[in-house]
């Protein structure tokens, strides 16, 4: 079953952490991600700009909005997210905690639909 990591990072942990403590996590983190991915076992992996940078796009009543910035108000911005392929939510959870970003935010675990049954029910 595949399951998406989700990694948000809290940018005031992040900001204290000295430059090449932070590549030395990267680095670290890259290496771990890219061995995950000759197993099989990381299906896919990125990085975000800051939230900063982001739009949130909504309709209400038939009416559009744009806003500038993250939809949450959160200490914790979204940083990235890794697609994993895990037998079960245990391992997903397991593989989550192997990253280093727990230290620095958190990160949430959530099982991928299945997005062919959904075309099935809905007839498309």
């Amino acid at each position: 079953m595949q399951y998406l990591l989700l990694v948000y990072t809290d940018a005031e942990l992040l900001d204290k952490l000295p430059a090449e403590e932070f590549n030395t996590e990267m680095r670290d983190c890259l290496k771990h991600s890219d061995a995950q991915m000759a197993q099989g076992k990381v299906l896919g992996f990125q990085q975000l700009q800051p939230a900063a940078t982001a739009r949130t796009v909504r309709v209400r009543n038939g009416r559009a909005s744009v806003l500038d910035g993250p939809f949450a108000e959160t200490k914790e911005m979204l940083a990235g997210f890794n697609i994993v392929e895990a037998a079960s939510m245990e391992e997903a959870v397991r593989m989550a905690h192997e990253l280093p970003w727990t230290k620095y935010g958190a990160i949430e675990v959530r099982p991928v639909g299945d997005i062919a049954a959904m075309r099935a029910r809905v007839g498309a």
